[in-house]
């Protein structure tokens, strides 16, 4: 699924727009919603994210690999960058602790990440996208 150089943008600067992306997952305890301030688009077929609370988020990837990222963005939409303010991403996680993937998605972030407190023992996420779209339903590209 290609992802535009506009949505790609929005993604990356999420934290820095005041916009970060929400991470929903679920657990034996129910669902968690948190967000991720390191959310960046890593290709046309993943989102990536760095984990270093490794709180519930974590410990409910440890139980249901499926998850939903959720962009929301109402001044995008507002100023006419976006057609609708909300965008979803539904997919997979895969954990990386280690190893090549983990090293190429701390490459990936940005410098306020890579030097936040306790960024030298996060894990490396990335989900396969299944699914995106905005809140109406269609399909991103």
């Amino acid at each position: 699924m290609p992802i535009s150089q506009k949505i790609r943008d929005l993604i990356d600067n999420a934290w820095t727009d005041g916009a970060p992306c929400l991470l929903a997952t679920a657990g034996p305890d129910g669902p968690n919603i948190s967000p991720k301030g390191s959310m960046l688009v890593f290709d046309d077929e993943h989102l990536a994210y760095w984990e270093r609370s490794k709180r519930q988020a974590l410990e409910n990837l440890g139980h249901e690999r499926r998850v939903a990222v959720i962009y929301a963005n109402m001044k995008a939409q507002r100023e006419g960058v976006l057609e609708s303010g909300f965008l979803r991403f539904y997919g997979t996680a895969e954990l990386h602790a280690e190893g090549a993937m983990r090293e190429a998605i701390f490459a990936r972030l940005n410098k306020r990440e890579q030097e936040h407190a306790g960024a030298d023992k996060g894990i490396g996420v990335l989900i396969k996208i299944e699914r995106a779209a905005d809140v109406r339903g269609k399909a991103l590209g």
